[in-house]
């Protein structure tokens, strides 16, 4: 058996581009970590990851442990003698994996580090209205998110890109920068760098996404609402209350939205009928609603919306 042999471990669709992309390099994929299979959907049928179903097309060895640190798993580990354990969108690894295989374990973030540190690194950079972002391959050490880099990409981002948008994007840039950090690390031309940590000025940093940093507060500027309802698109959604004409409230998301020019009428929060266009009060301007979705309703367009929804002017979402 090669001793260049990889354990891929992933779960989301992130991951799936990465393990295709070492496949198709002609990588020895010797076997992939994923998720245990889970109920999902309204029946709660037992579901795969996007990661076991990819590797059962490849035909790949499969582990599914509930526990990282279960002797039997670390035990299928050792047997598979692998040089080096590749992480895409997987869970926290304890040391006794991650310093398994002689080369280390390298994990793809996507952002560049040491920005952007934490659990929704491509949320917070559109969040914060970053105008480029990227992906980073490091070797996992102690704490998480802060092992020597081995490669960035850098991609700019769009002014109306939404998080969704960008995450495809840097699935595909991300998975050709693993397969060049894999063949380095191979070939034995490629060393990390530590990370460049300044604590006067800390690096911002990408919390997990709650019901508190998802609301919207329309008394702030419009491009960061705008920054806000973009970045949260499609998932987990920007989130607010609408008073409808009826007076009752209802949780309702923004998804897709645009800055317009020129002052705001009326307190943040105010909805105006502008012909066929919805727009919202914001500090400084207002927002034009393209995409969103009421409580126990599906996505729609602003259009279909207006079909049903024409008596809005002056109602306000909080």
């Amino acid at each position: 058996m090669s001793k260049q042999g990889i354990v891929f471990m992933g779960t989301p669709e992130f991951a799936v581009a990465t393990l295709n992309a070492l496949i198709d390099g002609g990588h020895d994929v010797r076997a992939v970590v994923t998720a245990p299979d889970r109920p999902a959907g309204r029946g709660r049928q037992l579901k795969a990851s996007a990661v076991k179903e990819r590797a059962l097309e490849l035909g790949l060895r499969i582990l599914q442990p509930e526990r990282l640190k279960a002797p039997e798993f670390l035990a299928e580990l050792d047997a598979l003698d692998a040089a080096l354990y590749v992480v895409v969108a997987f869970r926290m690894l304890p040391e006794v994996v991650w310093t398994k295989p002689t080369l280390g374990t390298v994990n793809l973030h996507g952002s560049l580090l040491p920005a952007y540190r934490g659990a929704a690194p491509i949320n917070w950079a559109v969040m914060n209205g970053e105008s480029r972002t990227g992906v980073t391959t490091f070797l996992i050490q102690h704490t998480i998110d802060t092992g020597d880099v081995l490669l960035q990409e850098t991609t700019p981002i769009g002014p109306d890109e939404t998080a969704g948008d960008l995450h495809d994007r840097l699935m595909a840039i991300g998975a050709k920068l693993m397969v060049r950090t894999v063949d380095g690390l191979f070939t034995g031309t490629l060393t990390g760098t530590p990370q460049d940590f300044d604590s006067n000025a800390p690096p911002p940093s990408a919390p997990k996404l709650d019901t508190t940093n998802t609301r919207i507060r329309f008394d702030r500027p419009l491009q960061a609402v705008h920054d806000q309802v973009r970045g949260l698109s499609p998932y987990p959604g920007a989130w607010c209350k609408w008073t409808d004409p009826t007076g009752t409230n209802l949780h309702c998301k923004l998804l897709r939205s645009t800055a317009t020019t020129g002052p705001a009428a009326g307190s943040p929060g105010t909805i105006h009928l502008r012909g066929e266009q919805l727009t919202v009060s914001c500090s400084d301007g207002e927002l034009r609603i393209l995409d969103l979705q009421l409580e126990g309703r599906k996505r729609m367009s602003t259009n279909d919306f207006l079909r049903g929804s024409r008596n809005v002017e002056g109602t306000v979402l909080t």
